[in-house]
């Protein structure tokens, strides 16, 4: 499922989502403890990831590197609840939401 260096973070697979909608909603659905886990496991891997996944053409990863990379992207989405808001939701954003229309498929 991922690259050998990363089996560590399969057990958060649930995380392994192929676009930007389906991360908000993973992370809305998740509990900050369930979000914090996820961060704590693949934030130390992070610089170590970027490094392994700029040795393979974008347009082109295999598809352990790729589910490395939609991974990442997922740690991303949990950061600033996990580092700056705690909380799932964007503060005093009220029912305010963005839908994102198109995005780099990967």
């Amino acid at each position: 499922m991922l690259p050998a260096d990363f089996a560590a973070l399969e057990s958060y697979k649930e995380w392994i989502l192929p676009g930007e909608p389906e991360r908000y909603a993973k992370r809305l659905a998740s509990s900050m403890e369930e979000m914090q886990a996820f961060y704590d496991a693949a934030f130390p891997l992070l610089e170590q990831a970027n490094k392994h996944l700029e040795t393979f053409p974008i347009d082109d990863l295999p598809e352990p590197e790729r589910n490395l990379l939609l991974l990442m992207c997922s740690l991303v989405m949990v950061s600033f609840p996990v580092e700056v808001w705690k909380q799932a939701r964007v503060p005093d954003s009220g029912a305010a939401y963005l839908d994102v229309i198109a995005e780099p498929r990967i």
